[in-house]
């Protein structure tokens, strides 16, 4: 794709699709916890000034085409809402076809981000959560990660495995928030978990509805810019925002 795909460290186990993939990561030691905990509070994104960064996760497999172009008109709205709290940078991550899952560097226009969206077509494959909050642990230690958005409405992976990398997630104060299309029981469950372990919330969207997702993703972007105080705010006016913040620890 177009952009800044990641590249993988040395020694770390890639997917098949090598150049620009997300690294995978197995499971973690306590020390390890500990290690990147450590890390990662010394370098809080959420001290006073800090710049807020998103990363928004998407499922861009063969059925998602309908949300994935409608996300790509939404996404310049999260920009937006936080012109006013400070600036935002959105690292894009979405996986499709077999065993691919990507990344952009980060992103603070939203014409860039619009322009590699609209580059990127969606593939038939299974879901790839998973390598999603592996990414998420990753950005959170090196550089600081405020919040995780994902859109998606499906869960076909372990969703012990997933509990445990939200878990950890949760360690690091990054809250996941889960947008489900759809009525799928199964994500449903997984998304009301990873939720819960990382302190973020969950809200289901009816297909199709841009309505209802523009609300969403304006709330987390304001969690991100602006930490739980613009949230606070935004839902005295913000259907959305009210429905995030109701859920948060």
């Amino acid at each position: 794709m177009s952009g800044e795909p990641i590249k993988p460290r040395s020694g770390d186990a890639v997917s098949a699709q090598a150049g620009g993939a997300v690294p995978q990561a197995g499971m973690s030691t306590t020390e390890d916890i500990a290690a990147f905990v450590a890390k990662a509070q010394a370098m809080s994104p959420h001290a006073p000034g800090a710049k807020g960064r998103l990363i928004f996760a998407l499922d861009a497999t063969m059925s998602r085409q309908p949300t994935w172009d409608m996300a790509c008109a939404l996404q310049a709205d999260m920009f937006r809402e936080t012109a006013a709290l400070g600036s935002l940078d959105i690292r894009l991550v979405y996986y499709r076809g077999f065993n691919e899952c990507r990344a952009t560097g980060w992103i603070s226009d939203s014409n860039r981000l619009a322009a590699l969206m609209s580059k990127i077509d969606c593939r038939g494959g299974d879901t790839q959560i998973g390598k999603v909050l592996t990414e998420a642990r990753r950005e959170a230690v090196a550089s600081g990660v405020r919040a995780v958005v994902f859109v998606g409405d499906a869960m076909e992976e372990k969703v012990d495995e997933l509990c445990a990398k939200a878990g950890e997630l949760g360690m690091l104060k990054v809250p996941v928030f889960l947008f489900q299309e759809g009525h799928d029981a199964v994500a449903e469950q997984a998304f009301r978990e990873i939720a819960r372990l990382t302190g973020g919330a969950w809200c289901r969207f009816d297909p199709g509805a841009a309505a209802q997702l523009r609300e969403l993703l304006r709330a987390a972007a304001a969690y991100a810019a602006g930490g739980r105080e613009a949230l606070l705010k935004l839902a005295k006016t913000a259907s959305g925002a009210a429905r995030l913040i109701g859920q948060m620890k």
